[in-house]
């Protein structure tokens, strides 16, 4: 099989895998199809030895990298040095007794003290992913890719002085062409069906206008997550596909118990876009957290990333209790068909063989 994008990388397969476990990342490659770590969890040390990781174990394959450097956040003018101090002192009082009352409601203990300092920033800003961008280009990575918004001029062109191809996530044709006018050589063009950050048109709509409006590569995203849905995005015109959500069950992913088994159970109604997680629109598991934050006693969310740095800990407090009802995560609509547990690189082949039967139905078709 061969596109624009296999070509570019040297891959068998024109599948993007996101996921924030290296081991996913690693075997994706190994199977023909291109892994991409997400950085944002990840300090410079840890992204450091996470990357030195997947060097030694994905055989020589291309991977990529993943950072998030919004277009536009609260605290952009901030020195480095005192961005998270003067953010801190912007989220209101009472948006912390908020989010006190909703746990102390549903009864999630406090951290204990010898719980590790959480972090309450991550790499939501130019400030903080640049080191990330750093680390990435030390390693022989493939792909660097932006989720928020065009990346930064400046990096494009680090990137590509390294060999380094760039990609950058869209949900609107305008946001494309943002995009191709810093220099990226990919674009995703994601759909509101994506788990994560994501826009309003729907995948279907979404992948014919990219194509039609930019002159690279196009992946298509969101709600992908079997053959059938790849060979609709390419006879849309997208030249390959960009995963997430699929890979969150499978055998490598490091999903905790409890969100591994609350995805494995969910349909794809029990998503929903709210801004309760970063204060941008991002599609997460529905439940009582995000409806909380819709309520009519809610103070509202923040701007981003004021809304992380306000609920990191509370997010925190969630995970190390059995508050299942509270327990949200970024998940996209295609949850409603991951309902079992199998190798990453058995979901690779199986999308593969989907399909090739896909386009040979098409053909019979055709021919007829």
């Amino acid at each position: 099989m061969r596109t624009r994008v296999t070509d570019m990388f040297g891959i068998e397969f024109p599948i993007f895998a996101f996921s924030h476990c290296r081991d996913v990342v690693a075997a994706v490659s190994k199977a023909g199809g291109m892994g991409v770590l997400g950085a944002l969890y990840f300090t410079p040390e840890e992204l450091e030895t996470e990357l030195k990781w997947i060097d030694d174990h994905v055989d020589g394959r291309p991977y990529g990298v993943d950072v998030v450097m919004p277009a536009s956040y609260e605290g952009a003018d901030f020195a480095a040095d005192e961005l998270v101090g003067r953010l801190q002192a912007m989220i209101p009082e009472g948006h912390r007794r908020f989010v006190d009352g909703l746990l102390a409601s549903h009864g999630v203990p406090e951290l204990s003290q010898e719980a590790e300092a959480g972090k309450v920033l991550l790499g939501w800003t130019d400030a903080t992913a640049r080191p990330q961008v750093e680390v990435a280009l030390r390693h022989p990575i493939a792909l660097l890719a932006n989720a928020l918004g065009p990346p930064p001029a400046d990096v494009v062109k680090q990137a590509h002085e390294h060999g380094v191809k760039v990609a950058a996530l869209a949900s609107t044709p305008r946001h494309a062409l943002k995009q191709v006018e810093v220099g990226v050589d990919i674009v995703v063009a994601q759909g509101t069906e994506a788990g994560g950050h994501t826009g309003e048109i729907s995948t279907m709509v979404l992948i014919p206008q990219v194509v039609d409006a930019v002159d690279v590569p196009v992946l298509a995203a969101g709600g992908i997550g079997n053959g059938r849905q790849m060979a609709a995005g390419l006879a849309l015109g997208a030249e390959g596909v960009w995963t997430g959500s699929l890979w969150l069950t499978v055998e490598e992913a490091d999903t905790p118990e409890m969100a591994r088994r609350r995805i494995l159970e969910a349909t794809s109604r029990d998503t929903v876009r709210s801004r309760s997680w970063t204060g941008k629109p991002a599609r997460l598991l529905k439940n009582e957290w995000t409806e909380a934050w819709e309520a009519e006693d809610s103070p509202g969310t923040l701007p981003m990333p004021l809304q992380f740095m306000l609920v990191s800990d509370a997010l925190r407090r969630i995970g190390r209790s059995d508050a299942a009802e509270l327990a949200t995560f970024p998940a996209g609509q295609i949850i409603g068909i991951t309902n079992q547990v199998r190798s990453t690189r058995d979901v690779i082949f199986s999308m593969m063989e989907e399909y090739g039967e896909a386009v040979e139905r098409l053909d019979r078709i055709v021919g007829d």
